[in-house]
């Protein structure tokens, strides 16, 4: 019975570790928004670094205890990050496809996901990724079949679907510039 104490003993971290984890926590939260996942995984990784001899459970238990405290604090909000990153996303001329891509990969769980892009307007973004890259009504030059192959590809591969890469090339550039107005959009 006096093993399995210690072996308990060693689950649990010490105040130390708990203090660094609450420590760390702020410090990240501070800097940048983190999802549930990407706050656990960082307090993971780096108390494995940090403390020499503590186990896995131990470094589990922080991070649990690091979401915890940040929940608590109301520092950590997976739901107002997807809203935040959809958003961004969009300003940035990345779909919707690729916007619940790069959110489920951080851990936001499918429902909130699915909640944050439901009002994204694709047909906004696409005309953003367009002024940026100089495609469709924002192009300079002539359009031959190589160029147009090209465009309607890197539309395709920013997951936009081929209507809404014939849409943007379809429009003049009044129309597009009309469509990027603010308040057209989200």
């Amino acid at each position: 019975m006096g093993s399995d104490e210690q072996e308990l003993q060693s689950d649990t971290p010490t105040p130390r570790m708990l203090s660094w984890a609450r420590n760390s926590t702020i410090y990240r939260l501070e800097r940048r928004m983190h999802t549930e996942k990407q706050l656990f995984n960082a307090i993971l990784r780096k108390a494995l670094q940090k403390f020499e001899n503590i186990s896995e459970a131990q470094a589990k238990a922080l991070a649990d205890a690091a979401v915890k405290f940040a929940y608590d604090h109301k520092a950590l909000d997976d739901a107002a990050y997807a809203e935040i990153s959809t958003r961004s996303g969009m300003c940035g001329g990345r779909s919707k496809r690729a916007i619940a891509l790069k959110l489920s990969q951080k851990g936001v769980a499918g429902e909130i996901v699915t909640a944050a892009v439901a009002e994204a307007d694709d047909m906004h973004a696409a005309l953003v990724l367009a002024r940026k890259r100089a495609f469709g009504p924002f192009r300079k030059g002539e359009l031959d079949e190589k160029r147009k192959a090209k465009e309607l590809s890197a539309f395709a591969r920013a997951g936009f679907s081929f209507e809404i890469g014939k849409r943007v090339f379809g429009m003049s550039l009044d129309e597009a510039e009309e469509a990027l107005a603010p308040g057209r959009h989200l």
